[in-house]
């Protein structure tokens, strides 16, 4: 008698193959780290776009016929900035002249490297390129600039100036608008930086999605609410050519402290970034903390809050030979100007001895602290 029939038949469900969250299709090929969601590569490229041609239409940062001059680094940033604005400038007929416009520091191996990279997206997007030069505009390199005055605060120099050229540039091109690849964490850690120090005036403005709309050359940042790691996401599924090697003055800057405490933030919240940002945009400011009044310059005509614009001054310095000289004592003011704020409270009562103590003892166990 055959009992294959009563023999109970067992089956190891199958696994369900988890799917895009968006289209519910294809196999998600990455987490978003924006959102946390799992999607795959073509509703990642959708979503990506979307929410930068939201940011563009609902700040209304562009018009028809503007002529766009994008600062082009041959960086990540730059590199996806031309790519997406030349498909969304196509898909929704913004109807813009799009240019390419990128400066030369004078950085050897470096800044000469990435350069070959902006000419060859030029070619790959068929978009016009200027390329402008510090040594052009100041008669200065920043590697000149670097053995002149040493490592210490060289990158205030470059961005003085960088920020400058790019006016220059945009206004040879005949550009109205300039678009930077500034993104959200960029403005994060900018925030930070301004608190640290203390700069009220920048803490109000660096948030802006637009700035120098009171000039000739308003300035925009479409990546504003983009994460930097869905930029090279982005980059990298879509096999962009962009260069990626950091600037061999980098590490001296200030910024990268910012980027560092950013970074451990967001290791336990993800969400850190967007919440800097729209903190910043509700901060609420005490009228007497106005901006400076904008003014032109009387030596080069640019657009500044003083007589002399700084990058005029920090010319003036270097060509003098008294870069240096000027940077140390800025400096040694500032340790002087933070001393004193430090030691201020102590004169608001009689127990300066005790308060002493407890301010050395508080200063060691931190030292002890960060040197763990």
């Amino acid at each position: 008698m055959d009992n294959s029939a009563n023999v109970a038949t067992t089956t190891t469900p199958k696994k369900k193959t988890k799917l895009c969250e968006i289209c519910n299709v294809q196999r998600p090929v990455l987490k978003r780290p924006k959102t946390g969601q799992m999607i795959c590569k073509e509703c990642f490229y959708q979503v990506f776009e979307d929410e930068i041609h939201h940011t563009i239409v609902s700040n209304n940062l562009f018009k028809r016929g503007d002529r766009v001059a994008i600062g082009a680094s041959g960086g990540k940033d730059s590199t996806v900035l031309a790519e997406v604005l030349t498909l969304l400038n196509k898909k929704y007929d913004y109807g813009l002249d799009l240019f390419l416009l990128s400066i030369d520091e004078g950085i050897t191996g470096y800044r000469d490297d990435s350069l070959e990279t902006v000419k060859r997206n030029q070619e790959q997007y068929q978009i016009p390129l200027k390329i402008l030069s510090y040594k052009e505009l100041y008669n200065w390199t920043m590697d000149e600039i670097v053995k002149e005055i040493g490592l210490k605060g060289n990158c205030t120099f470059c961005g003085v100036f960088r920020r400058q050229a790019l006016d220059r540039g945009a206004v040879i091109l005949k550009a109205n608008k300039i678009v930077t690849g500034h993104n959200a964490d960029d403005i994060a850690e900018t925030v930070l930086m301004n608190l640290l120090r203390g700069d009220i005036p920048r803490l109000q403005r660096c948030v802006y999605i637009i700035t120098g709309s009171e000039g000739a050359l308003p300035r925009s940042k479409p990546f504003k609410y983009t994460y930097q790691k869905e930029i090279v996401m982005y980059a990298y599924f879509k096999k962009l050519d962009y260069f990626s090697t950091e600037c061999i003055y980098a590490p001296n800057a200030y910024r990268g402290h910012a980027r560092d405490f950013l970074k451990d933030l967001e290791a336990v919240r993800p969400s850190i970034i967007i919440d800097i940002i729209h903190s910043a945009e509700n901060f609420h400011f005490r009228e007497e903390n106005k901006m400076p009044v904008q003014r032109n310059c009387t030596q080069c005509g640019y657009i500044c809050s003083n007589d002399i614009c700084m990058a005029c001054d920090l010319l003036k310095n270097l060509n003098s030979g008294l870069a240096k000289v000027k940077l140390s004592i800025n400096l040694k003011r500032k340790d002087k100007d933070q001393q004193v704020l430090d030691n201020s409270n102590n004169n608001n009562n009689n127990n300066n001895n005790n308060t002493n103590t407890f301010n050395n003892n508080l200063k060691s166990t931190l030292e002890i602290k960060t040197n763990n």
